[in-house]
């Protein structure tokens, strides 16, 4: 089952594999940031989505039974991307925005703006309700750097954001809950998949430049996954059993690609700038194509979910989710479980080049 893109299959070096895994985790309070500030998906929502009207929600069990048995809204059997990123940044995991608590000297840590079902086209995961847009998520942390202004000096401030470590998660809706849905949009009807790659990325590309408006200058930004081989797109039986949808990974690599693209252009033009592309698409294809180097046994259906490949239905409340939890790459008919976030986050913090590029996430956090 290997995957393809732009017709390069993935080259597995197990060797790479073993050290990511095996690499120890820091020692907490050894923090490495003074902040963190996240924007994005449900990847990485950890709350936001419970205080909105959406139906794209999960603060119900079995969502966190392998964090206690405590749903909180993240879309994980357990822990998140941030969560296992604050664990190696030796710092808390930062709190939603939307959460009524967020204020005052919680949001000295850094706040969390992201939510499930957001793209970075407004419209895109309307289907599910309401949700902060990448713009909207974008002016959240205008309001979050207001209060900060009260609370520090203007040249304390301006180091502080200088320091902190800004996530950015976002593309996986704009064609899953967007260019993918034909009955409910019509992107695909105008644009190709190379023009509405494009339209994402000038979009993107703005707001990038906003937050370094902002103030901000450490920010790590994801691509996107093979989505072609989601539980949710297996599901719909378009493409030859036991494979991904090959169709839907061909159009991804415009994305990715440009995503790199516009952080060498960034890095080159923006003074004390240090951006980074996260290839997602990479790291997943990795354990998709061997599974057992990473102790993975299951990469083709869902750990919780109904119908084909566990995927035509995502997780429903109080249902019965696989009990080997830690060899399923995916937990729902769209997210991974925590065993496969563990992989992603350590080869983003301690990755070569082809991981994080320029630099990881642990060298990123060294720069100045």
């Amino acid at each position: 089952m290997r995957i393809q893109s732009g017709g390069y299959a993935f080259i597995i070096v197990a060797v790479m594999a073993s050290v990511i895994i095996q690499q120890p985790k820091l020692v907490t309070g050894q923090a490495r940031v003074p902040a963190m500030f996240v924007l994005g998906d449900s990847l990485v929502d950890v709350g936001n989505n419970n205080f909105l009207a959406s139906i794209a929600r999960a603060n119900y069990l079995p969502y966190g039974i392998d964090l206690n048995f405590r749903p909180t809204g993240r879309f994980s059997n357990g822990m998140n991307f941030i969560d296992l990123l604050a664990q190696l940044l030796g710092i808390s995991s930062p709190p939603p925005f939307a959460d009524p608590t967020t204020s005052g000297s919680r949001i000295l840590g850094g706040v969390n703006y992201a939510s499930a079902a957001a793209g970075i086209l407004d419209e895109s995961g309307q289907n599910y309700g309401d949700r902060f847009s990448m713009n909207r998520q974008v002016l959240n942390l205008g309001t979050t750097l207001s209060q900060l202004r009260t609370m520090m000096s203007p040249q304390n401030l301006t180091d502080y954001l200088a320091r902190s470590l800004v996530i950015l998660v976002f593309g996986s809706n704009d064609y899953i809950n967007n260019y993918l849905m034909p009955n409910l949009y019509s992107s695909s009807l105008r644009y190709r998949p190379p023009e509405f790659a494009n339209l994402l990325l000038s979009q993107y590309g703005r707001q990038l430049l906003t937050l370094y408006g902002l103030g901000l200058r450490k920010m790590y930004i994801t691509g996107v996954a093979p989505l072609g081989c989601i539980p949710n797109q297996r599901a719909r039986g378009v493409g030859p059993p036991e494979r991904c949808v090959d169709t839907v990974n061909q159009i991804l690599g415009t994305f990715n690609q440009g995503i790199r693209s516009i952080v060498d252009q960034l890095n080159q033009r923006l003074p004390g700038a240090i951006y980074v592309y996260g290839n997602t698409y990479g790291a997943f294809g990795d354990m998709l194509n061997n599974p057992a180097a990473y102790g993975l046994s299951v990469v083709d259906r869902a750990c919780c979910g109904i119908g084909r490949n566990q995927g035509q239905i995502t997780c429903l409340p109080f249902q019965n989710p696989c009990p080997n939890r830690s060899q399923y790459l995916f937990w729902d008919a769209f997210h991974p479980t925590q065993s496969a976030l563990s992989v992603l986050v350590r080869r983003a913090f301690y990755g070569p080049p082809n991981d994080a590029y320029p630099v990881n996430i642990q060298q990123m956090t060294l720069l100045h």
